[in-house]
């Protein structure tokens, strides 16, 4: 990866990780594929391999990012979902030519053409999303507890009662937030 953008946040749930290419939403929002050529970066990281990408096509990756972060925001929350969110979605998924293949292992892998474009790529991820939105997957949609991420992620916990998006960014940062509001409040004597 390139040294000057900052490191993708990977998880289990494609459609989930996509939507961390925007994070800190209600804080200092932080881009991960500001630019077409760090979008092929994470879909290469993803199994999802193209060849180029155009600033046309990374707008419309971004507005399915966004349509998948409101319509999933919406299942965590109980809420209906946004009819322009799910018509972006539908249309990615629609637009896609890609297949499902079956490992030796027994798991599904998506499989690009050779001569597969970023819409193909974008269909595997509105694919994704369309399952784990519709609950054909075993786990939950939830939300970062964390206030200024607020993350959609997919919970497959025992008790699906996980509350970070990450353990190691948001859910450190809220537990040392914790400890240190603990030792302000308590001050250790420098006398001991």
């Amino acid at each position: 990866m390139r040294a000057e953008f900052p490191d993708f946040r990977l998880g289990n749930v494609l459609a989930t990780s996509f939507t961390a290419t925007l994070t800190e939403r209600h804080g200092s929002a932080l881009e991960r594929i500001p630019t077409p050529r760090r979008l092929v970066d994470w879909l290469a990281v993803n199994g999802l391999a193209v060849d180029s990408c155009n600033t046309a096509q990374l707008g419309l990756a971004r507005e399915l990012r966004e349509s998948i972060h409101l319509a999933a925001t919406a299942a965590a929350t109980q809420e209906s979902l946004p009819t322009s969110a799910v018509q972006v979605i539908n249309d990615r998924s629609a637009e896609g030519r890609a297949a499902a293949i079956l490992t030796p292992e027994g798991r599904r892998r998506w499989r690009l053409g050779p001569d597969s474009q970023v819409e193909d790529a974008l269909g595997v991820i509105a694919a994704d999303a369309i399952c784990i939105i519709a609950g054909e997957r075993d786990g939950r949609l939830a939300l970062c507890a964390s206030p200024t991420c607020r993350a959609a992620f997919f919970d497959t916990s025992r008790s699906r009662t996980r509350r970070w998006c990450d353990m190691n960014t948001c859910g450190n940062r809220q537990k040392k937030a914790r400890f240190n509001a603990g030792r302000r409040k308590h001050p250790v004597s420098a006398e001991r």
